[in-house]
């Protein structure tokens, strides 16, 4: 395994483990407030410091990592679980009305970025991380539509796909039983970075107030209201600020990593 990603799996797999542990346990509870406490710095007690309600930041690292995550990867699972069928439909009907219909939509929805998305859902239904979760997973669609449609179409002019044709099977048991399964490998590369971007997603959506809300912990939040305090006690901002980085570097070379070690065409460049 390159070191590269070596790194990216153990700073993937921190912040992964992270969120499960804060799902049964935090060093303290993370809506408790001790303004007797507030602004401390790093020390035994509190490892991250505390906040200016006093609340142990350590604890809401651990919380904001389980809502960062669970944004992203449903985001993740919406924006493929819409985007790989269209993409192969389009692949399967190239030139015709369908194709078109479906690149154009793309083409609509990437005119939108998903920070605009957000705000029109929550003017419509209130900020929350459901609506972050909606406007995240809308931007992902026609990203993995038109990743599957690119490396579909590299395929429908092979000769198994061929054979297949002549086979007479239709073109959606052929999407199904031999597209998909020789794309997988830049669907899971193109996952991870979208994975990556969604915890981004999230952390400026909660940072403007349109992800998730008191007293839910958020990386993007806790920044925002880090930011008064911020030549006090830096430590507020630090904290935060290297959660997001180090995840989304991780899983960029995770990310990167896979896609060296998936793409045949690579493995014979490999250092």
């Amino acid at each position: 395994m390159k070191p590269m990603l070596r790194l990216g799996l153990v700073l993937s797999v921190a912040a992964l483990l992270a969120a499960l542990v804060s799902l049964v346990w935090t060093p303290y509870d993370v809506t408790q407030m001790a303004i007797a406490e507030k602004l401390r710095a790093p020390s035994v007690a509190h490892w991250a410091g505390t906040d200016h309600f006093g609340r142990d930041i350590l604890s809401m690292l651990m919380a904001g990592a389980r809502v960062s995550l669970a944004v992203a990867l449903v985001a993740v699972g919406i924006g493929a679980g819409l985007g790989v069928p269209l993409g192969l439909m389009a692949a399967a009907r190239r030139g015709s009305w369908l194709d078109e219909l479906i690149m154009r939509g793309n083409d609509l929805i990437f005119a939108f970025p998903s920070l605009v998305i957000a705000i029109l859902i929550t003017a419509t239904f209130g900020p929350s991380a459901l609506n972050a979760i909606i406007a995240i997973g809308i931007f992902n669609i026609p990203v993995f539509a038109r990743v599957s449609r690119a490396g579909a179409l590299s395929l429908w002019t092979l000769d198994f796909i061929r054979a297949a044709q002549v086979a007479g099977k239709s073109r959606a048991r052929i999407s199904a039983e031999h597209i998909l399964p020789n794309i997988a490998n830049l669907l899971i590369v193109q996952g991870t970075i979208q994975f990556s971007l969604g915890i981004l997603a999230e952390a400026g959506l909660s940072y403007v107030g349109l992800g998730a809300q008191p007293p839910i912990p958020s990386w993007g939040r806790m920044l925002a209201e880090a930011q008064t305090f911020v030549t006090l006690a830096p430590h507020v901002a630090l904290a935060p600020g290297l959660a997001i980085v180090l995840t989304v570097l991780g899983l960029n070379l995770l990310g990167d990593g896979l896609r060296d070690a998936l793409d045949p065409r690579l493995k014979g460049r490999l250092t």
